[in-house]
């Protein structure tokens, strides 16, 4: 099986190496994205939620938070997500949208106050299942660099082959399905109603399906066409696990601090499928056939460690008028692994050409009545230190709102969010595709209190 692996990796990252194929390095970032989908409170305020706990959504932040909820509480979420996507390339722009609809959250929180005299008060069990990440999407980009891949045909049988040196168009397009989750188990409690611990168990799941393809079209001097289409399709599927640790300390009525830890995420099998084939179309004038090349399809396994994460909160709560909190978060994405097969050239990558990011989400709560007003803002770096120029226009920014409603033992919440951020991918030259993104959701989640 490893000698599998070793062989396709080798022919993919050869074979399409001009077909902006997502390779090992562009696959480890975008499977270690989250982007913290929760209640519609949550949301709303940005997911900033790691020293305020009670929201179910908080425990995929801060394990603590579960303990602050005095009442128990199920809750589920309904999510909507729409992207435009703006390629540009050597002058040209292509604009595609995506719209992603589905269960985002569900889950509850089990809380007891203690049956026996005790500085530990209460206790909380919890459950929650997560979207981290949807992948689907869709984006296409075409133009004419004025460079080219291909200049020669295959099955060009003359002692000197054709020369299609000039070139006249390209187009590339890529279409994504799948998304990460993860579903959660854990297990907090509060002493002496100013000390919360928790720990969770986090089971999550990874799928992901791309076609790809790539077309470039030269000519000779003479104008007959080189027509190449490379077409590549995988499919990568797996499970993992993490521990997440956390706690949360009351100083008084009003400033609450917390400090949580996930481990990296351990997937052990990953299972890749992987079709590639060059077609080189017939140049009819010149008696040169058809011909297509095909690699695949091939499967193979192997293992996976996403980076770890560590979350420092702060909150400002004003009695039951108002809050406003903060979580700053740092996630060792240099640290990312692959094993089971020849990675090292991947994992040398993330070590010297990736960085360890930074995010910070700001949200705030207000209420009047049974009414509440919310908003936030959140901003994380980009890893990667080679596209783009650094010029963190990858970096994503985005601000957030919402309201909720309390109906007594049911509440009603909805949120709006917005974020923007460029990706930079690798055609013929550094970055010379830029993919401008621009993404909103709105979700309603039902919350029922006992």
């Amino acid at each position: 099986m490893k000698r599998i692996l070793t062989f396709a990796i080798i022919i993919a990252s050869t074979y399409t190496a001009y077909s902006q194929s997502l390779g090992y390095n562009d696959l480890g970032i975008l499977f270690s994205k989250d982007d913290n989908y929760g209640t519609a409170r949550f949301e709303a305020m940005s997911g900033a939620f790691g020293a305020l706990g009670g929201d179910i959504s908080a425990f995929g932040i801060n394990p603590a938070g579960s303990a602050v909820a005095i009442k128990s509480t199920f809750g589920v979420t309904l999510g909507n997500r729409n992207t435009t996507y703006t390629a540009n390339y050597y002058g040209n722009t292509v604009e595609t949208e995506d719209d992603f609809f589905n269960i985002t959250q569900a889950g509850g929180i089990l809380s007891f106050d203690s049956a026996h005299n005790s500085d530990w008060n209460r206790f909380a069990l919890t459950f929650n299942y997560r979207i981290k990440k949807d992948f689907s999407g869709f984006h296409a980009a075409e133009g004419n660099s004025q460079y080219l891949t291909y200049n020669e045909h295959i099955a060009d049988s003359k002692p000197v082959k054709t020369q299609f040196d000039r070139s006249i168009n390209q187009y590339n397009s890529s279409f994504i399905d799948g998304e990460s989750s993860v579903f959660s188990l854990g297990f907090s409690s509060v002493h002496q109603n100013k000390l919360h611990v928790g720990m969770s168990l986090n089971f999550h799941d990874l799928e992901f399906y791309r076609e790809y393809l790539f077309n470039e079209i030269n000519d000779d001097v003479d104008g007959n066409i080189l027509d190449v289409e490379n077409y590549t399709e995988s499919y990568i599927q797996g499970t993992g696990f993490s521990i997440g640790l956390g706690f949360i300390y009351k100083f008084n009525q009003n400033i609450r601090l917390g400090l949580a830890y996930e481990t990296p995420t351990w997937y052990q099998e990953v299972f890749e499928d992987y079709y590639d084939e060059l077609l080189m179309k017939e140049v009819e004038n010149l008696s040169i056939p058809q011909d297509l090349d095909i690699i695949g399809p091939e499967s193979f396994v192997y293992k996976f460690k996403s980076p770890s994460r560590l979350t420092a909160s702060g909150a400002y709560v004003i009695g039951k008028k108002g809050l406003i909190s903060l979580d700053y978060t740092y996630k060792n994405f240099k640290s990312i692994k692959y094993s089971d097969g020849n990675f090292s050239e991947f994992n040398a990558n993330f070590s010297n050409n990736y960085r360890n990011t930074h995010a910070v989400n700001i949200g705030t709560e207000w209420r009047f009545d049974k009414m509440s007003v919310r908003g936030g803002y959140h901003y994380e770096k980009d890893p990667n230190l080679l596209l783009g120029g650094n010029t963190n226009d990858d970096n994503i920014h985005g601000f957030s709102a919402g309201l909720g409603y309390n109906f007594g033992n049911m509440k009603v919440d909805l949120s709006y969010s917005k974020s923007d951020n460029n990706q930079y991918y690798t055609i013929y030259q550094n970055s010379d595709l830029n993919i401008e993104n621009n993404t909103s959701r709105i979700s309603g989640t039902i919350t029922f209190s006992l």
